[in-house]
Order: C-alpha cells, then sequence, then structure tokens
C-alpha cells in the first residue's frame, strides 16, 4: 500500500478530500491528510515516507524533496507548477505533474467578474461602463484563456488573442481574433488579460513597452503570477498614465505604493482566489488523485511537467 500525502496549507474542499480518498483507496492505496500546516517542519516530517504527494500552491523546495526519501510522483492540483522545485525532483527521480484545465473555468469566472467590478466602478454607487463592445486581448490562449474568450464572447467583447504557437485557426477556433505579435495585441484592445504561465521567458515580460502601447484608459487584469509583472515599470506607468488601472488576483509587491498613491485605479483579491470555488477544488483534486492512482497501476506520465 503506498501512502499519498495531501499536504495543503490552504485546505481542499471537504467534498473534494471524499472523492479523492474514494479513488486513491479503491485503487489499493492510503490516503493521508496534512491540512493547514504553518511550517516547513510539519511537512518534512509528513512527506518522509509518502510515496507520492498532492499539493496545491504549497513549496515543495530541494528541503522537502530531500525528506522524502520515498516519494516518487508529486502532482500540483492546478495548472502552475512553479511551486515545486523541477530539478530538484528530477535529479531525484521523482516525476511532476500538474492537472491542466481543472481550475480553468473558476480562474476564467474570476477575470470577467474582476473587470466587471472595475467597469462598474467598483460598485460605488456611480455611474460606470458596460464591457459590451469593448476590446479584449488574451495573452495566452491555453486552457483559461479559451475560458476567457468563450465568456468574453457571450457579453459581446470583441476579443483578440495573441498565441505563442501563431496559430490563427487555434484562436478564431476559440473565438477570439488572432494577432501576429504581442505587441500588437496591446496596441489594439482596452483590456488585457494575462494567461501566461511563469517561466524564464514570461518573468517580468510584462513591462514599459508593453504597457505603454494601450490606451490611455487601459486595464491590465492579472491572473496569472505577479512575478511576470515588472514592477518598477508597471509603477511608471501609473504616473504617466493617467487613466491605467490594474486589478490582479495576486497583489503586487509594491501594492503599498499603489494603494496609497493610486487607490482608484487598482483592486487586488485579498488572497490568490483564482481557483477557490467548490467545483475547482473537486475538478483538480479528484485529477490529481486519478493521475497518481494511474502512474502507481502503469506508469502513467501523461501529465508530467519535468
Amino acid at each position: 500500500m503506498s501512502k499519498v500525502l495531501v499536504a495543503t496549507s490552504k485546505p481542499f474542499d471537504s467534498e473534494a478530500i471524499d472523492l479523492m480518498r474514494i479513488e486513491v483507496v479503491r485503487h489499493g492505496h492510503d490516503l493521508v491528510l496534512l491540512e493547514n500546516y504553518s511550517s516547513e517542519a510539519e511537512l518534512l516530517a509528513a512527506v518522509s515516507d509518502a510515496d507520492a504527494l498532492i499539493v496545491r500552491s504549497d513549496l515543495v523546495t530541494p528541503t522537502v524533496i530531500e525528506a522524502a526519501t520515498q516519494l516518487k510522483i508529486v502532482v500540483r492540483a492546478g495548472a502552475g507548477y512553479d511551486n515545486i522545485d523541477l530539478s530538484a525532483a528530477s535529479a531525484h527521480g521523482i516525476v511532476v505533474e500538474n492537472t491542466p484545465g481543472q481550475n480553468s473555468n473558476a480562474v476564467a469566472e474570476l477575470a470577467i467578474a474582476m473587470m466587471l467590478f472595475q467597469a462598474r466602478g467598483k460598485f460605488n454607487g456611480g455611474t460606470g461602463t458596460e464591457l459590451k463592445g469593448k476590446t479584449l486581448g488574451i495573452h495566452g490562449l491555453g486552457n483559461v484563456g479559451q475560458c476567457i474568450a468563450a465568456i468574453a464572447n457571450g457579453f459581446g467583447m470583441r476579443v483578440h488573442s495573441f498565441d505563442y504557437r501563431k496559430r490563427p485557426r487555434y484562436c478564431e477556433k476559440h473565438g477570439a481574433a488572432a494577432v501576429d505579435c504581442v505587441e500588437t495585441l496591446y496596441s489594439t484592445v482596452q483590456y488585457v488579460s494575462l494567461s501566461i504561465p511563469l517561466n524564464d521567458t514570461t518573468r517580468q515580460s510584462i513591462g514599459y513597452d508593453l504597457l505603454s502601447r494601450l490606451p490611455e484608459n487601459g486595464v491590465l487584469v492579472n491572473t496569472a503570477r505577479k512575478e511576470i509583472i515588472n514592477e518598477a515599470d508597471l509603477l511608471k506607468i501609473f504616473a504617466e498614465k493617467p487613466f491605467f488601472q490594474y486589478i490582479s488576483d495576486i497583489a503586487p509587491d509594491c501594492k503599498d505604493e499603489l494603494l496609497q498613491k493610486y487607490p482608484e485605479r487598482v483592486f487586488f483579491t485579498p488572497k490568490k482566489m483564482g481557483a477557490q470555488t467548490q467545483e475547482a477544488n473537486i475538478n483538480a483534486g479528484v485529477a490529481a488523485a486519478k493521475q497518481i492512482a494511474a502512474f502507481f497501476a502503469t506508469g502513467d506520465t501523461t501529465f508530467q511537467v519535468n
């Protein structure tokens, strides 16, 4: 019997855990929970005899991997996996997987909700604007971007997208007009929704060159990662564009300065909540459990990322 550890400082919904347990146990494994932990020491102790590990945004550092002497697979219940040290995992022969697409609709709905919140003046009772007829640029048309495009089309927005693989038919299939380069995207739209992963290429890639191309009333929507933003350039844009707005599911390091200087032009959720729906909890958690069961049963590594 293999020990499958679910280590989450931000726990799964109880229904998700029940379904994950059913999936793991019926394949002959044991599901163990470490929830609401507050120190790495607790994680190190729990993972020491684990054969498989399921995490959300929890950090799987080289120290954690060193302590997990029996670990064979880690699954990030979600799309992004920058919280896992891939090099350390690979060096120890540990497979790392994610669960792409399982949280996508939840994140997309939040992105649209934040656009509505912004357009209606943060629900302050004054006169706002509508999303219908506005132009939206989706930077990265992956699973989340596709869901955003579908919802935005339902609102009557004019949707454009930059696809890194430059597949115009792919963009059109998902309801977005393709643009040939990312600079054109920012020059064409009022809203930009960021749906790109964090990696060496995208880190601080959203900087002055791109943001300066937005119109004066441009709105940047971030449900991805804070690290993709060049914050020094972001502050520069705020100073130069008096109507520019930034709404994000991830508060930047310069949050206090932005709130102090431009309180009406920014909004940040209290904590990252893009995937915080019951449905997304269940989808990602059960997918992670199924992937681990398949890995132990047949060696399946379909969703391996390292």
